[in-house]
């Protein structure tokens, strides 16, 4: 028996077996129906996902690096995710990295056969220099994907934090990684299109892990994102918003700030203790650079 059979991804659903027969509205309803359930199957996994992101976090404020490992749509999610982090959160380009068989051509056109390629998902992580600061999160919705789990296990071999993110249970990823991350979404709208639920389900995960790994390590005051790069003219009006939310000021003082090449935590602690920027970014060096230990009366 083919073992790709059993799995959930892979079922077929009888209440989609005519949709090609249906109206396209009532398409539409069956597949918001569908993509309905999919939260509820990510909160079963939370206490998973929790324990996979503290350790995560342990390892980034230690000097480590978070590596997103996909094949397919789970490849192009994990470069999405990775991507998002620079100019969300101020990260360098290196510290959150993505990954897909195939390289960067998989990205726009499948690449057939990649995610079998076992010695490439392994051949990935020794060359991206992976060791014992790192972690590797594997990302398959089959929890099958050779290139996958070749890349989880020679991670593990490294000494990193390894977790995998599957939408079947006791898979082989799952097997190879320190954290199992397993959100059952059961068969797909069109069978074994697990760039439908699966795909949606993993995209909620891995906004979870790297949003809560970043305000691990302070990369969030409150629900500000006090890293954001104001490089153009939304993100400056975010920015001034931010800071004037922060420090009480008005968004104009803020702007005038930001408009003179500071940034937002300079901006802050130029405000909140009435100091100018170099006496302000040496608070912020004596407090590991984070806002959350600045005390708010002066200093």
């Amino acid at each position: 028996m083919n073992p790709l059979a059993a799995l959930a991804t892979e079922q077929s659903d009888p209440r989609y077996s005519r949709i090609d027969t249906l109206p396209t509205e009532e398409i539409a309803r069956l597949m918001n129906a569908a993509d309905a359930a999919v939260p509820a199957a990510v909160a079963t996994a939370v206490p998973a996902i929790s324990a996979a992101v503290d350790g995560i976090a342990e390892r980034l404020t230690a000097g480590g690096r978070l590596f997103y490992v996909g094949a397919g749509t789970s490849g192009r999610l994990a470069v999405l995710d990775a991507s998002e982090c620079p100019p969300t959160f101020g990260t360098d380009p290196d510290l959150v990295q993505g990954v897909i068989a195939g390289g960067e051509a998989a990205l726009v056109r499948s690449v057939e056969g990649a995610e079998d390629d076992a010695e490439a998902g392994a051949e990935v992580i020794r060359a991206k220099g992976i060791g014992p600061l790192d972690a590797v999160v594997g990302i398959s919705a089959s929890g099958r994907a050779p290139y996958v789990v070749a890349a989880v296990e020679e991670a593990g071999r490294r000494g990193a934090l390894t977790a995998g993110l599957a939408c079947n249970a006791h898979t082989p990823l799952a097997a190879a990684a320190d954290h199992a991350i397993e959100v059952i979404v059961g068969p797909e709208v069109v069978t074994g299109s697990t760039r439908l639920k699966a795909g949606t389900a993993q995209k909620l995960v891995l906004n979870m892990i790297s949003t809560i790994t970043m305000i691990r390590c302070g990369r969030t005051y409150g629900n500000h994102m006090i890293e954001v790069s104001a490089t153009n003219a939304k993100l400056l009006d975010r920015a001034s918003r931010i800071v004037a939310d922060i420090t009480g000021a008005e968004v104009a003082a803020a702007r005038e700030i930001l408009d003179a090449g500071h940034d937002v935590k300079t901006a802050v602690m130029m405000i909140r203790f009435g100091v100018d920027a170099d006496r302000a970014r040496s608070l912020l060096a004596a407090r590991g650079g984070r806002l959350d230990t600045a005390p708010r009366q002066d200093a």
